[in-house]
Order: structure tokens, then C-alpha cells, then sequence
């Protein structure tokens, strides 16, 4: 089964940074798209921001050149850079890693708080 941990969320102030760590395990990490996606409160879950297979990234328009996405092969770590925080940015942010096998298979880490204060 496959495994997903985050790490590195907390309270930072307006103009803070944060760096989330997921560290993924079980899985053939080369294969398998990831991603970064949270969810604020009375809100569904939206994308923040994915590393592809390829090499090339994705982010929200709300996140783009303030947020940064990376991976690390060797380790099998994913790793999301947050500066410029804005209190919308508030929320459970969610580890994803999806394999695409003709099927979609999508796995979820548990979730770590952020909560940036005004």
C-alpha cells in the first residue's frame, strides 16, 4: 500500500514562508505524478500545484510565482516551497501521488495545517 507523510505545516504570519515535505513510500516514484492540493475550511479541495513525470510543473494562478514544487528522486521526497503566504492561503494541504495505468489511481497523504495569520 501505498504510503504518503507530510510534515511542515504550522502558523506563519502574511508574508511568511513555509516549506511542506512528503515523503512517499511503497511506490515506484518515477511513475507516479505529484502533487500538492489543500482544502480550506467550508471549501472543496483544490490543486496547488504538481510535478509531472517529464520534469514540468503546474500551479493554481493563485499560487504561481510564490509557491514552488519539487522532487527528489533519490529520496522519494516531494517538497513544496511557500513564500509570500497569504492568509487565503490557509488550509489542510494534501500530499497526492497518481499513477496512470490506463486507470487513474490517485493515493492521499493525511494532511498538514497551514495557517497564515493577517
Amino acid at each position: 500500500q501505498v504510503q504518503l507523510v507530510e510534515s511542515g505545516g504550522g502558523l506563519v504570519q502574511a508574508g511568511g514562508s513555509l516549506r511542506l515535505s512528503c515523503a512517499a513510500s511503497r511506490m515506484i516514484f518515477s511513475r507516479h505524478e505529484m502533487g500538492w492540493y489543500r482544502q480550506a475550511p467550508g471549501k472543496q479541495r483544490e490543486l496547488v500545484a504538481t510535478s509531472h513525470t517529464n520534469g514540468t510543473t503546474h500551479y493554481a494562478d493563485s499560487v504561481r510565482g510564490r509557491f514552488t514544487i519539487s522532487r527528489d528522486s533519490a529520496k522519494q521526497m516531494i517538497y513544496l516551497q511557500m513564500n509570500n503566504l497569504k492568509p487565503e492561503d490557509t488550509g489542510v494541504y494534501y500530499c497526492n501521488g497518481r499513477l496512470t495505468v490506463g486507470l487513474v489511481y490517485d493515493y492521499w497523504g493525511q494532511g498538514t495545517q497551514v495557517t497564515v495569520s493577517s
